[in-house]
């Protein structure tokens, strides 16, 4: 199965980041934040912020590219109908892939947001 992450997957508009953050809710974690809204759509979307206080540019396309990938990856993993925005902290400039990865499946099983809860827990 091919893995994509195409732009009709994605949150793009300042509204619908807005619609997540008003009537959401969100999870919280050391290098990441995690909103999300259950909207009955037939996909999951999802929308990345990295603020300046993340870094430089450099610093926060790096950290876009490691969240966008962690993302794509586990794309088929995640229950249709839900709106998720991930929000990268100052941390996440310091942290490893594989910390970041790490704390989204944490995020994601605190969240119940995976069809099957079990694989987002690792067991």
């Amino acid at each position: 199965m091919r893995l994509r992450f195409p732009k009709s997957a994605r949150l793009t508009r300042t509204s619908e980041f807005l619609k997540v953050k008003d009537k959401g809710q969100s999870c919280h974690g050391r290098l990441i934040v995690l909103s999300f809204l259950k909207t009955g759509d037939t996909q999951t979307r999802v929308g990345l912020i990295t603020s300046r206080r993340v870094g430089n540019a450099v610093i926060r396309n790096r950290v876009r590219r490691r969240l966008r990938e962690i993302i794509r990856l586990s794309r088929s993993r995640l229950k249709p109908g839900h709106w998720l925005v991930l929000i990268a902290r100052k941390s996440a400039a310091d942290a490893t892939y594989a910390s970041i990865e790490q704390e989204w499946l944490k995020l994601a099983a605190r969240t119940f947001i995976f069809e099957n809860d079990a694989d987002a827990a690792g067991i």
